[in-house]
């Protein structure tokens, strides 16, 4: 007699796939966490407080504090030009609790980074900053500072986006910021995200009020270079033309009289009296389209064109002026370092 009776459940399910699958998550989540640890190992020693204000201050006075990011032995300091100010004193504090005075070498508002250097001290642990490039989005990150004083918080999430712009405190646009979800909060600002291959990727340095899981960092190219501008100069160096503008449309009938496609371009407001554009022949009202040959279509591509390297060149100007278009020949300056910069050695 043949017995067809067997162990399957009464539902016709085995239980090994199902005992299976919970190793395999258990593994996973295992790998995760040791990911996690092993950037916090890492790079943990290297990130420091950093507070700003005297160091006995009075009953009404007030100082800041932030976070930064130790990239060489001998004790430069990433961090946001927000948490360092206008402060004249500067502390850092390592995560075993030594105390350094430190300088600033050099601010850029406009991407929100400060360089330190940390006084009386060698040989500190550091980090190294990697190609934000290669960033992928869903990619594990791990942020780590000092949110609302608590030092030395690990938080852990994934880029949510990259190529993000945000503005800056100078007004200006920080172009290629990336958006993760690891939890940041005030504190964290200055801090570093970091890859899983334990590499600083990001300055952190802004959330949205109100929101959650919506938190921007610096990228690390944009930091490199900032980097290689206040070592090289004590600031960062840009083009300056002398006017004021805003982002403005082109009525469809100038763009079709003039030949243009531009939907939007660079409304000019005000001129600086002998400035570069002034000099030019622009005036007000006018509105940019193209510069060196660059399409123009809103006051944040002009910015952007205005960089070190059209220093001191002659460029051409497309403007859009009553409606007719003009073509104009500038020659940008270098713009003056703000008086903070002027600060560096």
């Amino acid at each position: 007699m043949l017995d067809f009776a067997s162990d399957v459940p009464a539902d016709g399910l085995s239980a090994a796939p199902a005992e299976q699958a919970a190793s395999n998550d258990q593994a996973l989540l295992d790998a995760y966490s040791n990911a996690v640890i092993g950037v916090t190992e890492r790079v943990g020693p290297a990130v420091v407080r950093v507070e700003t204000g005297p160091k006995v201050r009075n009953a009404g006075e007030r100082g800041g504090l932030g976070s930064g990011i130790v990239i060489s032995p001998d004790g430069l300091v990433l961090t946001n030009s927000h948490v360092v100010g206008t402060s004249k004193e500067i502390r850092l504090r390592d995560t075993e609790g030594v105390v350094t005075d430190a300088r600033v070498l050099g601010v850029d508002p406009d991407t929100d980074l400060a360089l330190l250097r940390a006084d009386a001290v060698r040989d500190l642990h550091y980090a190294a900053l990697g190609n934000s490039k290669s960033l992928r989005r869903g990619q594990l990150v791990v942020a780590i500072g000092n949110p609302l004083g608590f030092e030395s918080t690990v938080t852990a999430g994934v880029v949510s986006a990259l190529g993000r712009s945000i503005r800056s405190v100078s007004g200006r646009t920080i172009e290629d910021v990336i958006q993760t979800d690891a939890a940041l909060n005030p504190g964290n600002s200055g801090g570093p995200l970091v890859s899983s291959n334990a590499e600083v990727i990001g300055i952190n340095t802004a959330i949205i009020n109100g929101a959650q899981g919506i938190c921007f960092a610096v990228a690390s190219n944009t930091a490199q270079f900032v980097l290689a501008e206040i070592i090289r100069h004590g600031y960062v160096r840009r083009a300056y033309i002398g006017v004021s503008g805003q982002t403005a449309p082109i009525p469809r009938r100038h763009a079709v009289i003039a030949g243009v496609e531009n939907k939007m371009g660079a409304l000019l407001m005000q001129i600086e009296p002998d400035g570069p554009a002034a000099q030019a022949g622009l005036l007000p009202g006018d509105v940019v389209i193209k510069l060196d040959g660059v399409d123009i279509n809103g006051v944040d591509d002009l910015i952007r064109v205005l960089d070190c390297d059209r220093i001191g060149r002659t460029l051409a100007m497309d403007v859009l002026r009553l409606g007719r278009l003009r073509a104009f020949d500038i020659h940008p300056v270098e713009r003056k370092p703000s008086a903070r910069q002027n600060l560096a050695p």
